[in-house]
């Protein structure tokens, strides 16, 4: 295995459209990293180019020890997985994994021995005589891991490999994949939209948006301290509030006016606000940091609006209740599953404060305060 380094790495396509930024990304050996965003940020066509699949514009990409912008994607000692699986459907599972062995002729005893490895750790041996057709979405997703696992390459790139499965089997997968990493130990490059796969799946994740890295740091540290407000958010289901308002002083505490209601902001946090006294800035607060009475851990003097319940989901163990203050009108708790609201229900709702984050209600939405440990 290798790591894989890419050193301010353009991408522009014609018309000057830069659709990859100066993107500079140290890939450890080893490591699974996962790179993450909405359509259109860049995020694929990374992955291509690390591929050789797409020319890189300005910049350098390293795999190993080698300097790979000029050469050939069969040369560069990588294996791709793609979302749909690009099995030949005349081919056995066998002969399927064992395709590119046999091009670069190797004896058969080896083919025989790297497949019958690969298939072995993806319990897949029982398949190896039938043909594609006779597979389901998920085991024809193994062959294609297992095409990609003889090749022992230097590093593996996975491109939305899970998203052509149903929910139920997308969550084995991605457990089956985490487990194989560990088993590999294998330098890994996974490139999904799904926030859920890449907090679950990512040594370390990297969140894009229109071509630029917004963010690289693990599943945590993005989630409780995001660099800004779209990666705040992008990670987490439901998604972060957010609530417009002003800092005010009064006496020597500093409050969060909403418009509705004021919140006390901690000290620890009001010590690194105190520069935007007076201004507007943005709260950001996740669902589960919004409670009721009954159950909110949380309680303060004074860390609760009065809101309106708009809607009630059901999921079991959680609620997701949507709630309305005069001002804001789409926000969502996540709260206990036994708690007892309705909608229409006038109620007060408590913030964590001492988790909450602050931004920057201009350009990118930078973040003002974090989370107090």
């Amino acid at each position: 295995m290798a790591e894989v380094i890419l050193k301010h790495v353009d991408k522009v396509y014609e018309g000057n459209v830069k659709v990859v930024d100066d993107l500079n990304l140290h890939i450890k050996d080893g490591e699974f990293i996962v790179l993450v965003g909405p359509s259109g940020c860049g995020k694929s066509t990374t992955l291509r180019m690390i591929a050789g699949l797409e020319d890189i514009t300005g910049g350098t990409i390293q795999i190993g020890t080698r300097v790979v912008n000029d050469v050939s994607p069969k040369d560069r000692d990588i294996a791709m997985v793609f979302q749909s699986y690009a099995l030949y459907p005349h081919m056995t599972v066998y002969e399927n994994m064992g395709f590119a062995l046999k091009l670069r002729k190797l004896p058969k005893a080896e083919i025989e021995k790297k497949v019958r490895r690969a298939a072995d750790i993806l319990g897949i041996v029982p398949l190896l005589e039938r043909k594609p057709k006779a597979l389901s979405g998920g085991q024809r997703q193994r062959v294609a891991l297992g095409r990609a696992i003889v090749r022992d390459p230097q590093c593996f790139l996975f491109d939305e490999p899970l998203s052509n499965l149903d929910a139920k089997l997308r969550v084995e997968m991605r457990g089956e994949l985490r487990e194989l990493h560990e088993t590999l130990h294998s330098t890994t490059v996974y490139v999904t939209h799904d926030q859920e796969e890449a907090m679950t799946l990512g040594d370390r994740v990297v969140v894009m948006k229109d071509g630029i890295a917004q963010q690289v740091g693990s599943a945590s540290e993005i989630y409780h301290n995001p660099a800004n407000r779209f990666v705040a958010g992008f990670l987490g289901s439901p998604s972060m509030n957010f609530l417009d308002g002003r800092l005010v002083k009064e006496g020597d505490r500093l409050f969060f006016d909403e418009g509705s209601g004021k919140l006390p902001v901690p000290s620890e946090a009001a010590q690194r606000l105190e520069g935007h006294v007076g201004r507007e800035v943005v709260l950001g607060v996740r669902p589960e940091l919004l409670s009721d009475a009954q159950h909110a851990h949380f309680k303060t003097n004074g860390n609760s609006l009065q809101m309106t319940v708009r809607q009630v989901q059901m999921l079991g163990d959680c609620l997701h209740v949507y709630l309305a203050t005069d001002k804001h009108k789409n926000l969502i708790a996540s709260l206990d599953g036994y708690a007892q609201v309705r909608a229409k229900d006038a109620l007060p709702i408590y913030v964590d404060m001492t988790r909450s984050l602050f931004f920057d209600p201009s350009g990118d939405g930078a973040r003002l305060s974090g989370p107090v440990a």
